[in-house]
């Protein structure tokens, strides 16, 4: 629990209860309250952190189901009811090209790994099962990075396990509801490990931001700009004098919730030139991608949310997952005739995407953040009656960048007509094996333990896209 109080009977001169002010604990594991666990991991080194690699993940998830014809394998051989719509771009690496919608992307292929024989398997809006790679546990991969890791960061504080909605950069943005909505929390739900480790929402969303508990006024909690002012107006009552009872301990875990986790998700600290790079507030009008039913999730403020992730990245979070919502197009009377739903959101893809993989290149981070793009199923390979596709299992988009892993590479084929795979097929359960090598020493983890058998298995037992990590 972090209880910080804005009420004013009872107050200290300073107009501030000090029994309440101090009361910042509920984000240690273990139910350890946040000063108990500075001081244990003062004590005791974890055996488990020297598995952890310290490289981050974000998971861009494209909520819906994007079609892998237009995004990065359109088969302009194949007849016209199958192929790319909008026709294709050619890519950096010779002989490939992608959907015509992704150019910037095709301008820094040598930067990604797309796999051209990953499915989902799934042929519903089921994003858990992708989230979690199939695992036993039902945990995400989110979580189980959280449970091995910590739910923070032991020096700053910062959530190790971060969902990313539009909300995060506009807290007033009211999206309408639809299926996503329903199916938005399986896709860092934490399963059998317990809701301790789900990810914190900085939205109000979740059980560990319900059980951060930060006592304030319920409006002021949903305004994430007034909550970042309220927690300046504590430190400056903290650098005043105002906290000279406590120990360093709980000193500690104030200058966390007032330091290092405020500034991560204020985009305010960030230089407006970076702002203005990734800002794709102009690709679509969110009005108008709004009137359709399958996209009134759908928002233009992805760039920011991937420039937020950057900045938890930076920050020590070590997975975050961006969920851009609104991918389902049919083409009926839900969404645009003609995949006209994907025109809008595909060019915002490629335009967010391509500014974190520069900015990150950038900042010298390429090998310590693998960013990895995906959704829960592809789509029907042949084009609907209304020139849209349906719901398909077998082929699915995924792509991969830096991480450390090898770039500039397509891997595996699928058929003629982008049925199924036509070399070996990837499922979840090889998207997981390789993100769990990327984040942990999994040869120290086979050998030391220190996890629950079934989790240690998941980690351990599963096996990884050869190509990227051969």
């Amino acid at each position: 629990m972090l209880s910080i109080t804005d009420n004013r009977p009872a107050h200290c001169c300073a107009g501030y209860s000090r029994r309440e002010f101090l009361r910042i604990g509920g984000l240690g594991a273990g139910g350890l309250t946040l000063p108990d666990l500075l001081r244990a991991r003062c004590e005791a080194s974890s055996p488990l952190g020297q598995v952890v690699r310290g490289k981050s993940i974000v998971l861009l998830f494209l909520s819906g189901g994007p079609s892998h014809i237009e995004s990065f394998d359109p088969k302009m051989t194949a007849p016209s009811e199958i192929r790319a719509i909008f026709g294709e771009v050619k890519t950096k690496i010779p002989g490939v090209t992608f959907g015509s919608h992704f150019p910037q992307m095709a301008a820094r292929a040598d930067r990604m790994s797309v796999i051209r024989s990953y499915g989902s398997g799934n042929a519903g809006h089921s994003y858990q099962q992708v989230a979690s790679g199939n695992n036993a546990t039902e945990a995400t991969m989110g979580a189980i990075y959280s449970r091995v890791a910590g739910t923070n960061h032991p020096v700053n504080g910062v959530p190790s396990n971060v969902l990313l909605l539009p909300e995060a950069i506009n807290p007033e943005l009211k999206l309408g509801n639809n299926f996503e909505t329903g199916a938005l929390p399986t896709l860092t739900q934490p399963g059998e490990l317990g809701v301790n480790f789900g990810a914190f929402n900085p939205q109000g969303g979740g059980q560990l931001t319900s059980n951060m508990e930060l006592t304030l006024p319920r409006e002021r909690f949903d305004d994430r700009r007034k909550l970042l002012a309220s927690l300046d107006r504590f430190k400056r009552l903290a650098d005043s004098g105002g906290l000279k009872e406590t120990d360093r301990y709980q000193q500690q875990a104030f200058d966390i919730i007032t330091g290092g986790v405020a500034d991560a998700f204020d985009l305010s600290k960030e230089d407006p030139r970076t702002v203005a790079m990734y800002d794709t507030s102009h690709v679509f009008d969110q009005q108008e991608v709004s009137r359709w039913h399958d996209m009134k999730r759908a928002s233009n403020l992805l760039g920011k949310q991937m420039l937020l992730a950057r900045r938890l990245c930076e920050a020590g979070c070590g997975f975050v997952t961006v969920s851009d919502c609104g991918w389902d197009h049919h083409s009926n009377s839900n969404s645009p005739k003609g995949l006209g739903g994907f025109a809008w959101l595909g060019s915002q893809v490629d335009h967010a995407v391509s500014a974190f993989i520069d900015d990150v290149r950038d900042r010298g981070l390429e090998n310590e953040i693998l960013l990895v793009v995906t959704g829960e199923m592809g789509r029907s390979p042949r084009i609907n009656s209304n020139g849209g596709r349906d719901h398909y299992g077998e082929l699915t988009p995924l792509v991969f960048s830096g991480g450390g892993l090898p770039m500039g590479q397509v891997i595996g084929r699928s058929d003629s007509q982008a049925t199924r795979a036509s070399t070996r097929p990837y499922r979840p359960e090889h998207m997981l094996s390789t993100i769990m090598h990327v984040l942990f020493d999994v040869g120290e983890l086979r050998t030391n333990g220190g996890l629950p058998g079934n989790l240690q298995k998941v980690i351990t037992d599963g096996e990884p896209i050869d190509e990227l990590l051969s």
